[in-house]
C-alpha cells in the first residue's frame, strides 16, 4: 500500500506542483500539505483524475494553534472506493482568511463547512448558505478555539416560573482552581512506591 501511495504522492506533485507544498505517509495513509490559492482546482483535480478518483468526501475539520501565524489547519478527508485509498489535505489559514468552499465540487461539504465555521469562525467564501449549524442562535463564540473559556460565556435553563428556556451569563460559585493530577495520592501522608513525582 505505501508503493501506491509514494506513486500518488509523486502523480500529485508532478501534476500540481504549484498547489502541493508537501506530503507524509502516515497510519496508512497519505497527507498532502496544500496551498489555500489552489484548494478547489485541487479537490477537483483528486475527484476526476484517473489515476486519484477521490469521489467521496469523508469529512472536513480543523485544528486551532493561536501560536501561529496562519491559526488554523483545515484538514479535509477524501475516499477513493476505486482505489480503496484515503487521502488527508491539509490548509494553512490565516485568522483573516477565508477559504474557497468546495461545495459545488462536493455537496456534502455544505454541511462540513458550515460545523468549521460554527465550532472555529473560520468563513467559507462562496459558500451558499453559511451559518451556525450545532451552537444555537445568537450564541458568541467558537468552542472549538483553544482561547474559548471552558465554562462558555452563558448558560440555558428552563426557568419554571417564566415558563420558558432563559440565557443566563455563566457565574462559578466557586473560584477557579488548577489541580495537579500527577499523583492519585494528592495529599496523602504516605506516597507508593512509584509514584513519586518527578521534578
Amino acid at each position: 500500500m505505501s508503493d501506491a501511495l509514494n506513486a500518488l504522492a509523486a502523480h500529485l506533485a508532478e501534476k500540481h506542483p504549484e498547489a502541493v507544498l508537501g506530503t507524509e505517509l502516515a497510519f496508512g495513509e497519505l497527507n498532502v500539505t496544500v496551498a489555500l490559492s489552489h484548494i478547489v482546482a485541487f479537490v477537483e483535480f483528486l475527484k476526476t483524475d484517473p489515476a486519484c478518483k477521490f469521489s467521496s468526501l469523508v469529512d472536513i475539520t480543523a485544528v486551532d494553534h493561536p501560536e501561529r501565524a496562519d491559526r488554523f489547519d483545515v484538514i479535509y478527508h477524501f475516499l477513493s472506493m476505486y482505489t480503496n485509498a484515503r487521502i488527508r489535505l491539509k490548509v494553512a489559514v490565516g485568522e483573516e482568511e477565508m477559504v474557497p468552499s468546495i461545495h459545488e465540487i462536493h455537496p456534502s461539504a455544505n454541511w462540513f463547512e458550515r460545523e468549521v465555521f460554527d465550532m472555529f469562525g473560520i468563513l467559507f467564501s462562496g459558500h451558499p448558505d453559511l451559518r451556525r449549524i450545532l451552537t444555537d442562535y445568537g450564541f458568541r463564540g467558537h468552542p472549538l478555539r483553544k482561547d474559548f473559556p471552558t465554562t462558555g460565556y452563558t448558560e440555558v435553563r428552563y426557568d419554571e416560573a417564566q415558563k420558558r428556556v432563559v440565557y443566563e451569563p455563566v457565574k462559578l460559585v466557586q473560584e477557579y482552581r488548577q489541580f495537579d493530577f500527577m499523583s492519585p495520592w494528592e495529599g496523602a501522608k504516605y506516597i507508593l512506591p512509584g509514584d513519586e513525582k518527578k521534578a
